[in-house]
């Protein structure tokens, strides 16, 4: 299967928000192109490199975008709201001449629907009230908060942690493990919080 790559400075997890401002020529192109067939595109967290202009080494695992949404900036930018699909692995990738990456890849298999544990109940609870605080982008993302694996991956995307630990958590099938990381990262919040006051 190929598709057309776009490293970011991001990790993207299956049904996760998106958005992008898009200002370079070859992502206006693909990204056209990706809205007139209603295909996919693969997102890969950069490893060395950057966003805009020469090429960047990224990881291996990505996630496929679907656009769900775009409009016209009062910058004149193209704004794109994309919602995460299927993880994939990059097996190779070639750079054309207008600059695009395009990617052979295989899809990884998609994690089994796991009922939230009961012992995390609490973090699903804790997630419901921060979404609805992060306002437009996560209002119209379809809610399943008795899912492990949903509950894990929204938690890891909004949580400030570095970016290699978000890609080991895209990388890590175990969405208990997941879950596991989030709660002992609330704990040792919730410790700070106590110590500084």
């Amino acid at each position: 299967m190929q598709i057309p790559l776009f490293p970011l400075s991001t990790v993207l997890f299956p049904g996760g928000p998106l958005p992008l401002r898009i200002f370079e020529a070859r992502y206006i192109d693909m990204i056209s192109e990706r809205m007139r067939s209603d295909a996919p595109f693969g997102v890969l967290l950069i490893k060395d490199g950057s966003e805009a202009g020469g090429p960047a080494s990224t990881y291996e695992v990505g996630t496929l975008a679907r656009i769900t949404d775009w409009y016209q900036g009062s910058d004149g930018l193209l704004g794109v709201t994309a919602i995460g699909e299927r993880r994939f692995r990059l097996k190779s990738a070639e750079r054309q001449a207008d600059g695009l990456n395009i990617g052979e890849i295989e899809l990884l298999p998609e994690e089994p629907v796991v009922p939230l544990p009961e012992a995390y109940a609490g973090i699903a609870e804790i997630l419901a009230g921060v979404l609805d605080d992060l306002g437009r982008l996560y209002e119209s993302l379809e809610r399943h908060y008795d899912d492990a694996a949903w509950v894990s991956y929204r938690f890891v995307e909004i949580l400030p942690i570095d970016l290699e630990q978000k890609q080991r958590c895209l990388e890590d099938s175990d969405p208990e493990e997941r879950l596991q990381m989030v709660a002992e990262l609330l704990d040792s919040v919730r410790t700070t919080g106590r110590e500084a006051s």
